[in-house]
């Protein structure tokens, strides 16, 4: 387990991998656990970070820096300490928020992100994930599976403060607003039957600028890189090998192996 010290307190942070910096920030529920299939095809190529937020996981319960400014702050100042420059970030759910909240305010410091199924205004989030308990967002939320079980062990180190705080966020921040004043690129990944946030509205995505585009994955749930890995990372690798400031517009889930992995 590596950590570093921030704010005098420990966040937890796991590293695979050389090259250039990806960064996956986990959502409302478990931990960076679950991203561990996805790190490990993308350090292949990729130096592929994951942290634990404030109140999630290994990291420290500093109930004083749960509002998404803060976590965001939190990705800033690990960016510092670790002499790390401009990343790419793939966020899901609580960490696409921290990741667009990220974007607004150092935009220089991001290549790309892909933000996966993240609520693009508070009114596209279902009642119960601001009421539930971290326990009863897993039975809800995933397939239930062994697998799923174990990436989300961490589950019940959750402060459910930093989920209600960071809801609480979504009210006050137009995230969805700034990404579409941006010139990063931006893939909204949605799964089909995620009972918690479906994938934006027709009139929502021809809002869209032309630096972001929503693929939306027909098996998948609320855990896209559970659901359905194989699809997933496929996705995740074509979309950090486009070029830097191309649009991900031009990315499809592609026939040949759309076809292979069902």
């Amino acid at each position: 387990m590596s950590v570093v010290f921030l704010d005098n307190a420990i966040v937890h942070y796991e590293v695979l991998g050389k090259g250039r910096p990806v960064f996956f920030l986990h959502g409302w529920v478990g931990s960076w656990k679950y991203w561990i299939p996805a790190m490990q095809v993308a350090s292949t190529s990729y130096r592929a970070y994951a942290l634990d937020l404030w109140g999630f996981g290994e990291t420290a319960h500093n109930q004083q820096a749960y509002n998404l400014d803060q976590q965001a702050d939190m990705l800033n100042a690990f960016m510092d300490k670790m002499g790390i420059g401009k990343i790419a970030i793939v966020g899901h759910g609580l960490g696409g928020l921290v990741a667009l909240n990220f974007a607004k305010r150092w935009p220089k410091s991001v290549d790309r992100m892909m933000v996966v199924t993240c609520p693009m205004d508070h009114e596209a989030v279902h009642a119960r994930l601001w009421t539930a308990q971290p326990a009863e967002l897993v039975d809800w939320l995933s397939m239930r599976t062994p697998e799923s079980a174990a990436a989300l062990s961490d589950t019940a180190k959750t402060d459910p403060q930093a989920i209600a705080v960071s809801l609480d966020g979504l009210r006050a921040n137009n995230l969805f607003g700034a990404a579409r004043q941006t010139s990063i690129p931006c893939l909204f990944v949605y799964g089909q039957n995620d009972p918690a946030i479906p994938p934006p509205a027709a009139e929502k995505q021809s809002a869209f600028s032309h630096m972001m585009h929503n693929i939306t994955l027909e098996g998948s749930g609320h855990f896209p890189m559970m659901d359905e890995t194989q699809k997933f990372n496929r996705l995740l690798i074509d979309f950090l090998a486009l070029d830097s400031g191309a649009s991900p517009q031009e990315l499809q889930l592609k026939e040949e192996w759309k076809r292979r992995v069902r």
